[in-house]
């Protein structure tokens, strides 16, 4: 229960951000935070990861439902054998697929609005974070356990 109230929560987070981009920003705008750095940029992502597959909504939505569905079945499978790295991760991750799933289902397009500047030339999103978090703790606990052994 705890992590479907923690996934929610994620979810929410990410949906209230794109609903204010949304709302309040035409697309393209962008607001610099940190001029020539860090930028509140508003793109609509009609594909996935670095805009590849652009206008292929119904094949990625499709893709990414099933995908979703087996992080989901493999997270409940083995939630109770898994460390707590292995359970946030997972957390992070479905609450990303889903999180863009939504939009790709309400609007036909992922809001995107990071933009970092001179450091990177793709905007992207919160769910887009959460789900680099859990690769990123998914890793960190593959590398802990190989150091233990």
């Amino acid at each position: 229960m705890f992590y479907c109230v923690g996934i929610a929560v994620l979810i929410i987070v990410d949906q209230a951000v794109k609903i204010l981009v949304d709302r309040y920003m035409m697309f393209g705008d962008t607001i610099p935070v940190i001029n020539n750095f860090f930028h509140i940029t508003y793109v609509q992502n009609r594909g996935i990861a670095f805009g590849i597959f652009q206008g292929k909504v119904d094949v990625i939505s499709i893709a990414t439902i099933a995908a979703i569905l087996g992080i989901i079945i493999y997270f409940l499978k083995n939630v109770k054998k898994s460390n707590l790295f292995e359970r946030m991760a997972y957390v992070f991750i479905i609450s990303g697929a889903i999180g863009n799933m939504i939009d790709r289902l309400l609007r036909g397009y992922v809001v995107d609005m990071i933009d970092f500047r001179g450091i990177w030339s793709f905007v992207f999103n919160i769910a887009d974070v959460y789900i680099n978090l859990g690769v990123i703790l998914l890793l960190l606990d593959l590398l802990l356990k190989r150091r233990k052994d």
